[in-house]
């Protein structure tokens, strides 16, 4: 009986959270590697220990021996196999266990920097946090608890390489299960998340509940659930977005804070033209065209921005062009709209078959017409390629292109607020320029007086000389001025 071995299996088993049957198994083949060596090849070895008392039996062609009457070596071997067998158990359990934490939040404390990765220290391995997936602006020092959510669990020759990250949108949903009750009990759902790590994300939350605001309970009371989430991600803005089946409702919902005016949805190419005022129009695009672009991550459309008079031009050219073709009237142009092709460039895209199996028009019919818009297309693309060449001219209204070239692409919404403080910051320069410019002019007028007036007095009934001119005089000042 060896109750003193059983006590190590069992501290072993559970310091390495590896199965106990697992290191008996271990044990008995690290001792059957050291009778071995102390043995010839030839014979017959097998070691067995009861798993009740502890008490090893080995015996060697039938005969029973005594293990610690094995040498030095033997004894060595076994502990090297005892140790590699060990370390592969431990590896295959921290594999097991952190494949089944995959998308799951861990809290580890920063160990070191290796290059522009972070090593974290996890409770029984380390793990690495790439640069890529690594919060931008965010500064980690050593010791500092962090956390972040198991991205990928690997095999490697001798150890687990376990890849965590801080910028997936799936770390969000998972801080959502952690500070809403609600979601993690399934009461909210998160239907759909949009994501530019550091900045800004997008949630789309409804309530299977109907007593339950999914919106309200994300915020939390005074904004406090909202707040740790934030608060995690180093200042990141969270937009919360109540889900709609309706596809106009959720795309009005995700653009918020911005106020939709209309919406046109375009089945043919999953395009939604969305119509807001002017002074909509930055609020609706947002920094560098960010919240239309996770707007159109979010709903899955592809998301264009119009004004009312660009959405309007671009229809009147749309029902001109339209109108032109013999056999086509205003049932046709409406029906045209209502697919939502709301400009010649939709129609040429879409091309003639929608318009054949939705409106059940001919087929030549349906050729004219795209054919018809392809060439309105081409000489409004033309305009409005001139229109950027032309110098200090403002585009043509003509143009029935959106705001924003795709949603991918979107134009930087801030650039309009900055080009209106340049403008405000010039002006000044301007106006001191000017103003000096008068100055100087109104100085040398009043030097200029008194002479003139003694060459009248003195040179009466003479031509008078040829006195330069006052504003000869100043004009090289004023135009160094204006300069």
């Amino acid at each position: 009986m060896n109750p003193e071995l059983l006590r190590i299996i069992e501290s072993l088993a559970r310091e390495k959270n590896i199965n106990p049957e697992t290191v008996f198994e271990d044990l008995e083949v690290a001792m059957y590697s050291a009778i071995r060596k102390a043995n010839g090849l030839e014979d017959e070895i097998e070691v067995v220990i009861d798993r009740a008392d502890g008490s090893i039996i080995a015996t060697v062609n039938g005969e029973q021996m005594s293990v610690r009457a094995l040498g030095r070596i033997a004894a060595q071997t076994a502990k090297q196999v005892m140790i590699q067998r060990i370390r592969e158990a431990e590896h295959e359990s921290i594999y097991d266990e952190y494949l089944q934490r995959k998308g799951q939040i861990v809290t580890g404390r920063v160990a070191r920097w290796e290059g522009g990765s972070l090593v974290v220290e996890l409770d029984r391995c380390e793990a690495l946090l790439p640069k890529g997936e690594q919060i931008p602006g965010d500064s980690h020092k050593p010791e500092e608890r962090i956390r972040a959510m198991v991205l990928d669990v690997r095999e490697a020759p001798g150890n687990v390489k376990i890849i965590l990250s801080r910028t997936h949108p799936d770390f969000i949903r998972a801080l959502f299960e952690l500070e809403v009750p609600e979601v993690s009990e399934g009461i909210i759902e998160i239907k759909m998340l949009a994501r530019e790590a550091g900045y800004r994300t997008k949630v789309a939350v409804t309530s299977l509940d109907s007593k339950v605001d999914a919106v309200g309970a994300c915020v939390g009371i005074r904004g406090s659930r909202i707040k740790n989430i934030v608060d995690e991600l180093g200042g990141e803005k969270i937009d919360i977005v109540r889900w709609n089946e309706s596809s106009k409702l959720l795309i009005a919902n995700a653009l918020k804070p911005a106020e939709v005016a209309e919406i046109s949805l375009g089945f043919e190419l999953s395009r939604a033209t969305v119509v807001v005022t002017d002074e909509q129009l930055s609020l609706a695009i947002g920094k560098r065209g960010q919240n239309v672009r996770l707007a159109a991550r979010l709903t899955g459309w592809d998301i264009d921005i119009l004004t009312p008079v660009e959405f309007n031009n671009g229809l009147d050219i749309l029902e001109k062009a339209l109108r032109s073709i013999e056999g086509v009237d205003s049932t046709i142009v409406d029906q045209i709209v209502a697919m939502g092709m709301v400009s010649v460039m939709d129609v040429e895209e879409v091309g003639p078959d929608p318009l054949v199996n939705e409106l059940n028009m001919e087929q030549e019919l349906a050729q004219q017409i795209v054919i018809r818009c392809a060439e309105e297309a081409k000489r409004v693309a033309e305009a409005q390629a001139k229109a950027k060449l032309a110098p200090k001219a403002k585009a043509p209204d003509v143009s029935d292109k959106p705001a924003t070239e795709s949603t991918e692409d979107a134009p930087d919404a801030a650039t309009q607020p900055e080009d209106a403080e340049t403008k405000e910051e010039v002006a000044p320069e301007q106006d001191v320029a000017s103003s000096e410019s008068e100055t100087e002019s109104k100085d040398i007028e009043a030097a200029a007086e008194p002479d003139i007036a003694e060459i009248n007095e003195d040179a009466a009934g003479e031509e008078p000389p040829q006195q330069p001119s006052v504003s000869d005089e100043t004009k090289p000042q004023n135009d160094e001025a204006g300069q």
